[in-house]
Order: structure tokens, then sequence, then C-alpha cells
């Protein structure tokens, strides 16, 4: 159908108007008429989605419509095939939303874990609160050993496929007793879900698979996602997870799962974008090092190294995720195709998405995957390197002429003891991260541990900057300019200053949490200086929740009681709703654009309906690489749509603070 653009706006010099759509990387750009209106037009099918950017002369997008869902075409073409859209730029909003993990959705129809079916309940009961957003875990499959090991999330083994477990048994009859009793449980019992839903879907496999196979719709989506339907098919044909079938079925199972959860979860993304809902997907920043992915394009990875954090406010030891390292030299030869795939695949169902820790694609934290010099023994951590072996990659490096300059002659010892030789380059050294914690920085004396400092702070928080800028704007513009989705940054731990620039640049919204403040020497952040441009919440899936905090470190909550909430006297052990809903107020009044509250702290202002035992709605816990994703929702997602009181209450609350 022949589209044609009408829309009014005033652009700088130098500037003009283009519409980006998710049928294609292509700009189509707009004429300008008198009036400051912009006119074109193109052929596009219904459906498609679009967004009004502004691009100076060599296609740079300087502006675009952000924060909203996108505009769609839709409408009847008339007598000549044409169908004009007068439009509006879309303003920007201040929006509230919730965040909660697929897997922790419970409904009365659950099938002892939450699936594509409960989304729709959810976003049935964010509508009723006036809620505009939804924030989920990454769904992608993660199938690797069967045990309760595979319920971490970001351990994907394929980047496209989505995980088994989400898909609605209802949609095909009624469900088993086993399933129907393992939804009474309180936490997930994550094997025994997995084993009984595989069951399940070898039935219904067995009965329609020459049936759906016939179809048109099915044969289409198998041809457009053949890239990587076929090797993550093939892949999981040959896993042995579970005994009681163990090679039994060709792949041809494994693309019709898939197939039935992409039909589930974009009826579910379809539903929240009618609804006016914008649903919210994570992009992990790793992939699992057994996963399809690294076996189909090991050039695509860094098998030697693995993926971590430093010493952080998580862990003192720092982290060692496990994940391989991206090769991105290797990426970026056929213009980070891997990448933008797995963006337009996730366009397909979310309006916005999280990326996991954006500070990979400026450096990340990597540590060796065995000991660097025959003989050395690496400081360990609960089985594996310790995260204070690692080291930022790609950085620029130091020689040992350039460590003398700061006056630090040390002999090899000392030298191994204070610094660690870069991966790539011999010869060539980055201080350790603990550095001024080792036995060697204590034998310096005062002159020398100055130096040391010096040093320190100008690798870590100067040196760098420039170059790592460099980087990230090699990756992130072709990235994020491959979709239509609100791109959001998770932008935590040790922050480059180059960052925020970066983000600025390419509309990407920043994360704020109130009790992990960015601006050194403060205990709290300011929700009211926050930048627009950002999601602000209480606490993640990282974090206690904010009644497992006050309870967890009183001091802190003491602190807060007196020094932002501004009250007298001691702080009650216990965090009263009244008080929870203050502290909620104070971050739905930020100037974020987005504020994006969990579950448990909607929910804990009404101590009605909160869980009594706060502790137990953690997450997860970012310090043990074994811990088992298990929280559920101990309320039924039903008893929550029909309860009015409470979704009156949120929503005059949000009415209240203009989101």
């Amino acid at each position: 159908m022949n589209i044609i653009f009408n829309i009014e706006y005033r652009t700088q010099w130098g500037e003009s108007l283009a519409v980006k759509t998710d049928a294609s990387e292509q700009l189509i750009h707009l004429s300008y008429l008198p009036g400051d209106v912009w006119h074109g037009e193109a052929e596009l099918n219904c459906g498609t989605q679009y967004r009004y950017c502004v691009v100076h002369d060599n296609d740079e997008i300087v502006r675009i419509e952000s924060v909203c869902l996108p505009h769609v075409v839709e409408g009847t073409a008339n007598e000549k095939g044409e169908l004009i859209l007068n439009d509006k730029w879309a303003e920007p909003k201040r929006i509230a939303g919730i965040a909660v993990p697929v897997f922790s959705l419970r409904t009365k129809g659950s099938q002892g874990v939450g699936d594509f079916g409960d989304l729709k309940m959810l976003i049935d009961w964010a509508t009723r609160m006036g809620l505009r957003a939804i924030q989920i875990l990454p769904i992608n499959d993660t199938t690797n050993d069967g045990t309760y090991r595979d319920s971490y999330p970001y351990n994907c083994i394929s980047s496209f496929a989505l995980h088994p477990m989400y898909l609605d048994l209802r949609k095909f009859g009624e469900v088993s007793d086993e399933l129907n009793q393992l939804n009474t449980l309180p936490q997930i019992d994550y094997e025994k879900v997995n084993i009984a839903k595989r069951k399940a879907i070898i039935e219904v496999f067995k009965q329609t698979w020459k049936e759906v196979k016939a179809t048109a719709d099915f044969k289409q989506w198998k041809e457009k996602n053949e890239y990587w339907l076929r090797p993550y098919s093939q892949f999981r044909a040959q896993q042995t997870v579970y005994d009681f079938e163990s090679g039994k079925y060709s792949p041809e199972l494994y693309c019709f799962t898939q197939y039935m959860l992409h039909l589930q979860l974009k009826e579910a993304a379809d539903y929240a974008r009618h609804k006016g809902i914008i649903l919210k997907g994570d992009i992990p920043i790793g992939v699992s090092r057994e996963g399809v992915e690294v076996v189909s394009y090991p050039d695509l990875f860094n098998a030697d190294q693995s993926t971590g954090a430093p010493p952080d406010f998580f862990s003192a030891d720092g982290q060692n995720w496990g994940f391989p390292t991206y090769n991105w030299d290797e990426m970026a030869k056929d213009g980070y195709t891997w990448w933008k795939r797995r963006m337009q695949n996730m366009a397909q169902y979310f309006s916005a998405y999280r990326i996991d820790h954006i500070l990979g694609f400026f450096r990340i934290w990597a540590i060796p995957m065995a000991a660097r010099k025959e003989g050395e023994v690496l400081k360990m951590s609960k089985g594996v390197v310790s995260g204070c072996e690692g080291q930022f990659q790609p950085a620029i490096p130091m020689s040992i002429d350039e460590i003398c300059s700061y006056g630090l002659w040390l002999n090899e010892a000392d030298r191994d003891g204070l610094f660690i030789e870069d991966f790539r380059t011999k010869g060539t050294y980055h201080p350790r991260i603990n550095g001024q914690s080792t036995e060697t920085y204590n034998k310096l004396d005062d002159n020398q541990k100055q130096a040391f400092n010096n040093l320190y702070n100008n690798f870590f928080f100067n040196r760098n900057e420039q170059f790592w800028y460099g980087e990230a704007m090699k990756k992130l513009p072709a990235l994020t300019r491959s979709n239509l989705m609100i791109c959001c940054g998770e932008d935590l731990g040790m922050v480059p200053s180059c960052v925020p620039t970066v983000m600025n640049q390419l509309n990407i919204l920043s994360l704020e949490i109130e009790n992990m403040p960015k601006a050194l020497g403060t205990n709290f952040g300011n929700p009211q200086s926050y930048p627009f441009m950002s999601v602000c919440t209480i606490s993640s899936h990282d974090t206690h929740t904010l009644r497992g905090w006050w309870e967890d470190d009183p001091v802190r909550a003491q602190d807060y009681y007196n020094n932002v909430l501004h009250l007298c006297g001691k702080a009650p052990e216990k965090l009263p709703g009244w008080m929870a809903e203050q502290i909620i107020c104070h971050n739905l009044a930020a100037n974020s654009a987005l504020c994006i509250l969990t579950l448990q702290d909607w929910i804990g202002i009404e101590e009605r309906l909160r869980n009594d035992d706060a502790k137990s709605e953690r997450i997860n816990e970012p310090a043990n690489p074994r811990h088992y994703w298990r929280w559920r929702m101990h309320l039924n997602l039903e008893e929550l749509v029909n309860d009015d009181a409470f979704n009156r209450h949120v929503s005059q609350l949000c009415q209240a603070y203009g989101r």
C-alpha cells in the first residue's frame, strides 16, 4: 500500500525529517513544504511500526521520538490506493510501570511457573493500576544440564530461542494433575516443572505436528528464522538432558515448540500494544559457554576468557559470570549482523529493552579461564577464578618503562603482585584492581604507595576514557538504530565518565537506583536530580526488595529514615505500608521518564496484600553463581486484578505525580 506521511515539525538549520520503520534499516526521507510541514511516501504494509526522527545530511540521527509506543500504519486506503497519515510528533511522557519475571507470575491456571498466557492477565492488572510499562527478565532458552542451575535466566544457550517452560499448555487442552499440583508450591520446582512440561509438549507435538507444519504461516516463519532455528533445533536434539526421551526426537520437535512459543508471546505483545502498554524485554550481556551460538560461531567469542565484574556493591571479591567474551573485531567484519538480528528478533515482541551491563560495550571485565603462567595459582572464589584476577578489555596497557616513569622500580615478583600482564600484548600490564589490598602494596614505602595510587587512578579513571568512548561508538549506534525499541542501559558499577555522553547521544535511558547513588560521597540518590532520559527504581532483581533492604540493613535504614524522609527518632524494624508508599512517591516524583518498580515493592504499600516474609521475595543474589532463581508471587493475579481498592489507590498515586 502507498503510504503518504504528513507531519508538522520545525527543524533547526541543517536538519531534516525522516521516517524509521521496523520493516527496513533504510530511512524514508521526507521533503519540506511551506508551513513547517514534512511530506513523503513509501510502500508499506498495514501493521508496520514507525517513528519520526531528525537527521543530519549524512543520515546521522540526532533526535528520535522516544519513551512512547511507535506509530502504526493502520487504516483503509482511498480510491487511489493511498493511505494518508497526518501525524504529530510523539512527545515523550513520564510513565510508571512494574517489573516482574515471567517465571514469577502466578494464576489459578498456571502450570507450576509463570508463562506467556499469564502475561495477558498481568497486562490487564497493570492497566487497572494506571501503569503503562511492564519489564521482564530474559526469556531465552537456558536448558543445559536439566538441573536447577538452568534457572539462571542470563545464561542462555540461544539468544533467539524462547524457553519451553513459558509455553501455556492451556491452549492445547487440559493440564496434567502433576502440573496443577506443582502450581500450588510457594516457589518454582524448576526441574520437575520442566520435565513435566516437556512430556506434555511431546504429546501435543505428536498430535498436531503434521497439521501445523503444512500451514503457510509456519512455513513463512520457519524460512524467516532459519538462520538461528536450524542450528538451535539440531543442537537441542543432540542434548541428553532428560533421560526418559534422550535421542528419540528429531529437530522438528524444537521447531514446533519455538513456533508455538512465538505465537503465544506475539499474542501477548500485540495485546500489550493494544492496551497502550510498553512491554520491556531484557538482553543479557553474555551467552552460555556451552550454548549453540558459541558452538556454531566460535570466531565471534573468546573462549579463553570469562566475563565478570570487578569488586563492587554486590561482591568485594568481584564476580565471574562464566560467559565467554565477545570478539568484537570479528563481529565488526559484517557490521555486527549477529547483534542486529538479535535486536530485530526482540523487536517482534517488545517496545523497549534493557541492555544488561551496557558497560560491556565500552569494555568488559575479562577473567582468564586458566593460570597465566606455568605454575601460577590464581585466586579462586567458590570454585571459579576470582573476579579480582580480571582486567578491562579492551584497554590501553602500560609498558614497563611507563610504569617506571611513575617512580615504581619493581622486581619481577613485586610487579606480578601489583600488576597483571595484558592478555593479548605480552610485556604490557594492567594494575591489579585490588592492588591496594595486596601484601606487595603493604610492603611499599610511602612514596611508592603514592606512586602506585597515582598510576592506579590514572589508569582506571582517565587513561582509557577516550578510547572506551570510541569503542562504544563503533558498536552501539549500529545496534540501537537497527530497531524501533526504546533502549535502556543498565549502567551500574565502575562507570567510565564517557558512558553518560554516549548514552545521551544515542537516546539510551540510564538506570537510577536510589539505594545505589552514582554521585560520589552520597549515601542515597536524589530522584529530583535524575535525568529525564532515565529509568528510576527502588530495587531490582539483583537486590533486596525495599522491605527486605530495610530489615536487612537497619543502620542504613535509620540513615534514610532521618536524612531522606526527615523523620525523628528510631526507625521501625519493619517498614510499615504508609512509609513504603512515601518512598514510592519519592520515586514517582522523580524527573525520570520511566519509574518502574518491582511487583514486590508495589504490593509492599498494602499490608493486607504483602508477603509476611519480606526476605523471601528476593529474586537473585549476584555474589552466588549457583543461586536458584525460583521466586514466585504468593498471590494469584486473579486476586490482584479484582482488587479494586488497591488498583484505584495505585492509579491515583500515578495520576498525582503526573505519570
